[in-house]
């Protein structure tokens, strides 16, 4: 067995490279997973590269196999997709929450086997999506709401996707890009390009472009006693927000969801495989492949990393090992 591997570390502010990494003696316990693909979530990983990270949120904003610690030198990451070598799925091809490297050791119960109708180049959207299905577990959308999502990034897009899919539901999603209608219409979404565009008097708002106008959109464009969700994550970054309007005569409602909790009323029949295992079959719809929109060779990461995650056009960018 192998006893190094290649991962790639972020090194400095804004500085990266592969680093030899030694895998660890193996346990009747580990599995060793041969890397076919992973996945670059732009908009987390751009802030780690960036050394954007609060000191308060150091520990919480870990990953689960992270390497090192923020703001650097450390090995960042959570979508790996690859083939077990060892263990009880030996063969099979497994999603694992697991920065960029070539192969690794993890815990037996670290790894989820793919469904069937999930090809292993789309798996690498796996955390997104999870990401996505408790955000709308958190905005608990209804039949036949009115639901505006703002931020056509990968989660904001695949949020938008799981709303249009409850019965009777209005959904638009506001982005300036214009090179995103092409992708929305794929996903049989509605594009609107500004908040002028864009219909009022929502009931629900899930906003996740990253931006801290998008939120003071979303307080514009909610209804009476309307929900705001806020799905983005600023990092260090100020967000200054204007509650003197309408927020309190509107008795709105601004909660953030985040991915590491699972969502409070699902907690009691839901556990973090069963979260992971659902967002899988939900990918198993070929409409996703539009939300990749690059790769990369994993050996030339260092040299493509901060074009990719600065890019605003990047949506997921997938990295191929072989």
């Amino acid at each position: 067995m192998r006893r190094t591997s290649r991962a790639f570390w972020i090194t400095d502010c804004q500085r990266g490279e592969l680093r030899n990494t030694p895998l660890h003696a193996a346990t009747d316990q580990s599995v060793l997973i041969t890397t076919h693909y992973s996945g670059i979530s732009r908009g987390t990983e751009r802030l780690v590269f960036e050394g954007r990270i609060p000191e308060s949120e150091r520990e919480r904003m870990r990953a689960p196999f992270q390497a090192g610690e923020f703001p650097w030198p450390v090995k960042y990451g959570y979508s790996a997709v690859g083939r077990a070598e060892t263990g009880p799925l030996a063969g099979q091809m497994v999603f694992c929450l697991h920065p960029h490297q070539d192969c690794f050791l993890v815990p037996e119960d670290a790894i989820t086997p793919l469904p069937a109708g999930l090809p292993p180049a789309r798996a690498v959207l796996a955390a997104n999506m999870e990401t996505a299905l408790n955000g709308v577990w958190d905005a608990a959308p209804r039949i036949g709401d009115r639901i505006t999502i703002i931020g056509a990034g990968v989660v904001g897009l695949l949020v938008a996707s799981l709303c249009k899919g409850i019965v009777g539901t209005d959904v638009e999603v506001i982005d300036p890009a214009a090179s995103r209608t092409t992708t929305l219409s794929h996903l049989g979404l509605d594009h609107r390009l500004s908040a002028e565009e864009a219909s009022r008097e929502r009931d629900v708002i899930i906003h996740a472009s990253g931006h801290p106008k998008g939120l003071e959109t979303a307080l514009t464009l909610a209804g009476q006693e309307g929900r705001i969700i806020e799905m983005s994550w600023y990092g260090s970054t100020a967000v200054p927000l204007m509650l003197g309007q309408t927020f309190h005569s509107r008795r709105l409602t601004l909660r953030s969801s985040q991915v590491g909790t699972i969502a409070p009323d699902q907690q009691p029949r839901w556990n973090y495989r069963r979260r992971l295992e659902k967002a899988m079959a939900l990918l198993c719809d070929e409409r996703f492949d539009t939300l990749i929109n690059g790769e990369s060779p994993f050996e030339h990461l260092p040299e493509h990393y901060a074009d990719i995650v600065k890019n605003p056009d990047t949506l997921c960018h997938r990295v191929s090992y072989c």
